[in-house]
């Protein structure tokens, strides 16, 4: 069989390894009732993160929901990679929110076959801040619609996610140093 033919499959199998050996130890996370789809839109500053290895050295993250005529949501994450000096890099992707979630879980697929879970954990009632979250408790996003929170907010938000079971050694403060063009 191909190599390249065998690259998805390899992911697909470290994926669901990776989502069922915490699923066993620490309950599924709890989404919140109900996520109004249209004012969920728009730009979310990341905070901090336990982050993919897109963005472990991130800085100036954004991410922006927008909703397509067919129910999905394209995401278009926007960054510098390293410092705040890089070219601002962009990945994107697509949202499937999952039937009868409350619009709260969703599949993102970055590449083709897999979706990723996506639980909104927790939403202040403003859409203002947000916890994205995943049941193997192996990445997490701490949001807000403004590019830095008061430290009151942050510590509050940190004890939300260590409250999900997240190990709390692992979050790294997202650098965000802004005004600046958004992407």
């Amino acid at each position: 069989m191909n190599l390249l033919k065998l690259i998805p499959l390899l992911a697909c199998a470290v994926l669901l390894a990776s989502t069922s050996a915490c699923a066993g130890t620490l309950p599924p996370i709890k989404p919140v009732a109900h996520v109004d789809l249209p004012r969920f839109m728009g730009d979310w500053y990341v905070i901090a993160t336990i982050p993919t290895r897109f963005e472990k050295h991130a800085y100036n993250a954004l991410e922006t929901y927008s909703l397509t005529p067919d129910g999905q949501v394209a995401t278009s994450f926007h960054f510098r990679d390293g410092s705040f000096d890089q070219p601002v890099k962009s990945i994107h992707s697509t949202g499937f929110v999952k039937p009868d979630s409350g619009n709260a879980v969703w599949g993102v697929q970055v590449f083709w076959p897999i979706k990723a879970q996506y639980i909104v954990a927790w939403l202040k009632e403003d859409y203002s801040q947000v916890i994205v979250a995943r049941d193997a408790r192996d990445y997490t996003w701490i949001m807000a619609r403004t590019p830095s929170v008061p430290a009151a907010d942050y510590d509050r938000l940190m004890e939300k996610v260590k409250a999900l079971g997240y190990p709390m050694d692992k979050i790294r403060k997202v650098p965000q140093a802004w005004p600046e063009a958004a992407p």
